[in-house]
């Protein structure tokens, strides 16, 4: 591997413990379409403003799109801007489409010599780069994903996730609508995830005095309930942290997870 493909898997990586201090989000340019062509563009980016691109670009690399029957789907027009990336989806079959931006990696410092080495890279990449010497290592494992949902026709359940965090919806993440309860379920490797933190932010916050978030807990059944004050787009957010890790001599794992969900006016 090369200095650059080096630098860029580093910042790739680095993209979940980035989102901690600046949020990252996808965003469709629509999420329910009808009709033989249906075409969308998405924007990936990291900022504190949801939806605003005032700071950079959410990296590409790890992006996952699943079709309504779960094939891969590969993206037209990928661009890498300073402030944003973005690509197309053609919605070529009926149902409903789970796009993601999904990290696996680790993180380890050590010292070598006196001095201090850090490493960024692939969990199978680790031991090749870690040398046997090194002092006071530290390794860590990150997981994060990204997504939002976007439906061609008769809505359809999206791609399950049995990897990291996922969020699935009692009825359908592109049908929501105010004065509507929607429930939801939180699950880590495909278990549910109780008493774990959700942050819910409605678009907008640039403009408004206070972020006028909805803080949430999932119950023992990693289930919560979220009553949509209005219409418009909505940045779900779960962050944690446990002990099940795969890395050899890995302290732990964090895990990062966001949503862009469009709410419709009844």
């Amino acid at each position: 591997m090369n200095h650059l493909a080096s630098r860029l898997l580093a910042i790739s990586l680095l993209a979940p413990a980035c989102a901690i201090a600046h949020d990252a989000w996808i965003l469709p340019s629509a999420t329910v379409l009808s009709g033989d062509e249906a075409w969308i563009t998405v924007d990936a980016a990291v900022g504190n403003d949801k939806f605003y691109f005032n700071h950079r670009a959410l990296p590409l690399a790890g992006l996952d799109i699943r079709s309504p029957d779960g094939k891969e789907v590969m993206p037209e027009n990928s661009h890498a801007g300073h402030l944003r990336s973005s690509f197309d989806l053609r919605l070529t079959e009926a149902g409903t489409y789970r796009i993601a931006v999904v990290r696996n990696g680790v993180f380890a410092q050590w010292k070598e010599n006196g001095k201090t080495k850090r490493w960024f890279g692939t969990a199978t990449d680790a031991a090749a780069h870690i040398p046997a010497q090194a002092t006071d290592l530290k390794i860590q494992e990150r997981s994060s994903r990204v997504e939002t949902f976007a439906t061609k026709g008769e809505p359809t359940p999206p791609a399950t996730v049995q990897d990291g965090i996922a969020l699935s919806a009692d009825g359908h993440p592109n049908d929501l609508f105010t004065g509507e309860e929607a429930g939801f379920t939180v699950t880590i490797d495909g278990k549910a995830a109780a008493r774990i933190p959700v942050e819910i932010v409605a678009e907008g916050s640039r403009y408004r005095d206070a972020l006028e978030s909805i803080a949430l807990t999932t119950d023992e059944n990693g289930r919560f309930s979220v009553n949509w004050p209005k219409a418009g787009r909505y940045w779900v957010s779960i962050e944690t942290k446990d002990d099940k890790t795969t890395v050899p001599r890995a302290s732990g794992r964090s895990l990062a997870y966001s949503a862009t969900l469009e709410v419709l006016p009844q």
